[in-house]
Protein backbone atom coordinates (compact mmCIF):
# COMPACT_ATOMS: atom_id res chain seq x y z
CA UNK A 1 0.00 0.00 0.00
CA UNK A 2 1.52 3.35 -0.51
CA UNK A 3 3.03 5.70 2.22
CA UNK A 4 1.21 9.16 2.21
CA UNK A 5 2.44 12.28 3.92
CA UNK A 6 -0.13 15.46 3.21
CA UNK A 7 1.50 18.79 4.16
CA UNK A 8 -0.73 20.97 4.99
CA UNK A 9 -1.93 23.51 7.51
CA UNK A 10 -5.77 22.96 9.22
CA UNK A 11 -7.49 26.62 8.23
CA UNK A 12 -6.83 24.88 3.85
CA UNK A 13 -9.81 23.60 3.09
CA UNK A 14 -7.56 22.12 -0.20
CA UNK A 15 -5.69 20.44 2.25
CA UNK A 16 -9.39 18.88 3.51
CA UNK A 17 -10.30 17.83 0.09
CA UNK A 18 -7.36 15.61 -0.12
CA UNK A 19 -7.51 14.46 3.47
CA UNK A 20 -10.91 13.85 3.03
CA UNK A 21 -10.74 12.07 -0.07
CA UNK A 22 -7.88 9.51 1.48
CA UNK A 23 -10.18 9.06 4.48
CA UNK A 24 -13.13 8.51 3.06
CA UNK A 25 -11.24 5.51 0.41
CA UNK A 26 -9.86 3.61 3.82
CA UNK A 27 -6.76 5.36 3.61
CA UNK A 28 -4.50 6.87 6.42
CA UNK A 29 -1.92 9.66 5.80
CA UNK A 30 1.10 11.23 7.85
CA UNK A 31 0.02 15.09 8.40
CA UNK A 32 2.69 17.60 7.90
CA UNK A 33 1.84 20.70 9.90
CA UNK A 34 3.25 23.98 7.84
CA UNK A 35 3.42 27.53 8.87
CA UNK A 36 1.43 29.07 6.49
CA UNK A 37 0.57 31.96 8.80
CA UNK A 38 4.41 32.56 9.31
CA UNK A 39 4.77 32.63 5.28
CA UNK A 40 6.82 29.70 5.39
CA UNK A 41 5.52 28.80 1.79
CA UNK A 42 7.02 32.07 0.35
CA UNK A 43 10.55 31.10 1.31
CA UNK A 44 13.02 30.00 -1.52
CA UNK A 45 14.03 27.08 0.92
CA UNK A 46 10.37 25.59 1.37
CA UNK A 47 9.81 26.02 -2.39
CA UNK A 48 13.12 24.18 -3.09
CA UNK A 49 12.43 21.45 -0.84
CA UNK A 50 8.42 21.18 -1.03
CA UNK A 51 6.57 22.76 -3.33
CA UNK A 52 8.02 25.43 -6.44
CA UNK A 53 4.72 26.59 -7.12
CA UNK A 54 4.15 27.50 -3.07
CA UNK A 55 1.51 26.28 -2.32
CA UNK A 56 -0.32 24.03 0.47
CA UNK A 57 -1.28 20.94 0.39
CA UNK A 58 1.08 18.89 -1.43
CA UNK A 59 0.61 15.35 -1.19
CA UNK A 60 4.01 12.61 -1.31
CA UNK A 61 2.90 9.30 -2.17
CA UNK A 62 6.01 6.95 -1.28
CA UNK A 63 8.13 9.97 -1.62
CA UNK A 64 6.88 11.60 -4.65
CA UNK A 65 5.56 15.19 -4.01
CA UNK A 66 2.03 15.75 -5.92
CA UNK A 67 0.57 19.37 -6.41
CA UNK A 68 -2.71 20.75 -7.16
CA UNK A 69 -6.08 18.67 -5.87
CA UNK A 70 -8.12 18.88 -8.83
CA UNK A 71 -5.44 16.04 -10.40
CA UNK A 72 -4.54 14.50 -7.23
CA UNK A 73 -8.05 13.54 -6.40
CA UNK A 74 -8.55 12.56 -10.50
CA UNK A 75 -5.51 9.88 -9.68
CA UNK A 76 -6.94 8.79 -6.45
CA UNK A 77 -10.40 7.97 -7.86
CA UNK A 78 -8.83 6.33 -10.65
CA UNK A 79 -6.78 4.38 -8.33
CA UNK A 80 -9.21 3.62 -5.20
CA UNK A 81 -11.87 2.43 -7.92
CA UNK A 82 -14.27 4.91 -5.97
CA UNK A 83 -16.03 8.39 -6.14
CA UNK A 84 -15.07 8.81 -10.18
CA UNK A 85 -17.10 8.69 -13.09
CA UNK A 86 -18.11 5.29 -14.62
CA UNK A 87 -18.94 6.67 -17.63
CA UNK A 88 -17.81 9.26 -19.96
CA UNK A 89 -20.54 11.31 -19.26
CA UNK A 90 -20.50 10.86 -15.83
CA UNK A 91 -16.15 11.69 -16.11
CA UNK A 92 -17.21 15.11 -18.01
CA UNK A 93 -19.30 16.19 -16.05
CA UNK A 94 -16.88 15.62 -12.82
CA UNK A 95 -14.28 17.80 -14.76
CA UNK A 96 -16.91 20.01 -15.40
CA UNK A 97 -17.95 20.79 -11.94
CA UNK A 98 -14.17 20.60 -10.34
CA UNK A 99 -13.44 23.12 -12.75
CA UNK A 100 -16.39 25.44 -12.09
CA UNK A 101 -15.02 24.96 -8.33
CA UNK A 102 -11.67 25.93 -8.78
CA UNK A 103 -12.41 28.86 -10.69
CA UNK A 104 -15.85 29.75 -8.97
CA UNK A 105 -16.96 28.92 -5.30
CA UNK A 106 -13.45 27.77 -4.14
CA UNK A 107 -11.37 30.41 -5.72
CA UNK A 108 -14.29 32.89 -4.23
CA UNK A 109 -14.86 31.28 -0.67
CA UNK A 110 -11.34 30.50 0.37
CA UNK A 111 -10.72 34.39 -0.54
CA UNK A 112 -13.17 35.80 1.19
CA UNK A 113 -13.10 33.45 3.91
CA UNK A 114 -9.59 34.22 4.60
CA UNK A 115 -9.72 38.29 4.17
CA UNK A 116 -13.12 37.84 6.88
CA UNK A 117 -12.05 36.62 9.00
CA UNK A 118 -8.09 36.08 9.10
CA UNK A 119 -7.03 39.66 8.24
CA UNK A 120 -6.88 41.58 10.96
CA UNK A 121 -8.79 44.79 8.93
CA UNK A 122 -10.14 43.64 5.96
CA UNK A 123 -10.93 45.81 3.14
CA UNK A 124 -15.03 46.35 3.76
CA UNK A 125 -15.89 47.17 -0.15
CA UNK A 126 -13.11 43.95 -1.10
CA UNK A 127 -15.87 41.89 1.41
CA UNK A 128 -18.62 43.51 -0.34
CA UNK A 129 -17.20 42.73 -4.58
CA UNK A 130 -16.69 38.61 -2.64
CA UNK A 131 -19.86 38.37 -1.15
CA UNK A 132 -21.74 39.25 -4.07
CA UNK A 133 -19.92 37.18 -6.19
CA UNK A 134 -20.26 34.00 -4.05
CA UNK A 135 -23.74 34.65 -3.24
CA UNK A 136 -23.95 34.35 -6.96
CA UNK A 137 -22.39 30.63 -7.22
CA UNK A 138 -23.97 29.76 -4.31
CA UNK A 139 -27.27 30.47 -5.82
CA UNK A 140 -26.11 28.17 -8.98
CA UNK A 141 -25.07 25.22 -6.73
CA UNK A 142 -28.34 25.46 -4.84
CA UNK A 143 -30.56 25.20 -7.88
CA UNK A 144 -29.00 22.41 -8.87
CA UNK A 145 -29.10 20.55 -5.69
CA UNK A 146 -32.11 21.13 -5.86
CA UNK A 147 -32.78 18.73 -8.17
CA UNK A 148 -29.91 16.37 -7.76
CA UNK A 149 -28.63 14.51 -4.44
CA UNK A 150 -24.66 15.09 -5.81
CA UNK A 151 -23.18 17.18 -7.83
CA UNK A 152 -23.16 14.80 -10.98
CA UNK A 153 -26.23 12.58 -9.88
CA UNK A 154 -27.28 10.26 -7.10
CA UNK A 155 -24.30 9.46 -6.00
CA UNK A 156 -20.86 11.40 -4.38
CA UNK A 157 -17.88 12.00 -5.91
CA UNK A 158 -14.68 13.75 -5.51
CA UNK A 159 -16.46 16.81 -7.12
CA UNK A 160 -18.66 16.78 -4.12
CA UNK A 161 -15.78 16.45 -2.32
CA UNK A 162 -14.02 19.34 -4.07
CA UNK A 163 -17.09 21.72 -3.77
CA UNK A 164 -17.79 21.06 0.01
CA UNK A 165 -14.42 21.78 1.05
CA UNK A 166 -14.20 25.29 1.94
CA UNK A 167 -18.39 24.99 3.11
CA UNK A 168 -17.51 23.28 5.79
CA UNK A 169 -15.63 25.23 8.03
CA UNK A 170 -18.11 26.93 10.87
CA UNK A 171 -20.12 29.37 10.31
CA UNK A 172 -18.52 31.82 12.10
CA UNK A 173 -15.21 31.61 9.15
CA UNK A 174 -17.72 31.69 5.97
CA UNK A 175 -19.87 33.83 7.53
CA UNK A 176 -23.30 31.87 5.99
CA UNK A 177 -25.46 29.78 7.64
CA UNK A 178 -26.77 27.76 4.65
CA UNK A 179 -29.37 26.39 6.15
CA UNK A 180 -31.08 30.09 6.37
CA UNK A 181 -29.18 31.38 2.90
CA UNK A 182 -29.11 28.07 0.64
CA UNK A 183 -31.32 24.81 1.76
CA UNK A 184 -30.29 22.68 -0.75
CA UNK A 185 -26.84 23.49 -0.09
CA UNK A 186 -27.55 22.63 3.31
CA UNK A 187 -28.79 19.38 2.65
CA UNK A 188 -26.36 18.07 0.31
CA UNK A 189 -23.60 18.78 3.27
CA UNK A 190 -25.48 16.65 5.28
CA UNK A 191 -25.42 14.15 2.95
CA UNK A 192 -21.81 13.87 2.51
CA UNK A 193 -21.46 14.15 6.00
CA UNK A 194 -23.62 11.00 6.19
CA UNK A 195 -20.81 9.02 4.49
CA UNK A 196 -19.10 6.37 6.32
CA UNK A 197 -15.70 7.54 8.15
CA UNK A 198 -16.64 11.27 7.57
CA UNK A 199 -14.81 13.99 9.49
CA UNK A 200 -14.69 17.63 9.34
CA UNK A 201 -11.95 19.79 8.39
CA UNK A 202 -10.65 20.63 11.79
CA UNK A 203 -11.32 17.11 13.10
CA UNK A 204 -8.92 15.50 10.02
CA UNK A 205 -6.48 18.48 9.93
CA UNK A 206 -5.21 19.00 13.53
CA UNK A 207 -2.02 21.38 15.03
CA UNK A 208 -1.53 25.01 15.34
CA UNK A 209 -4.45 27.16 14.27
CA UNK A 210 -4.22 30.19 12.20
CA UNK A 211 -5.48 33.26 14.53
CA UNK A 212 -4.29 36.03 11.94
CA UNK A 213 -2.00 36.10 9.20
CA UNK A 214 1.03 38.08 9.07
Amino acid sequence: MPTYRLHYFPESGNSYKLALMLTLCGQTFEPVWTDFGGDVTRTPEWRERVNPMGEIPVLEVDGERLTQTAPILLKLAEQYGRFGGDTAAEKFEILRWLFWDNHKLTGYMATYRFQRTFLKSPDPQVLTFFRKRIDDYLGILDRHLQHNAFAIGDRPTIADFSMIAYLSFPTDETGYDFAVSHPAVSAWLARVARLPGWRSPYDLLPGKRLTHYA
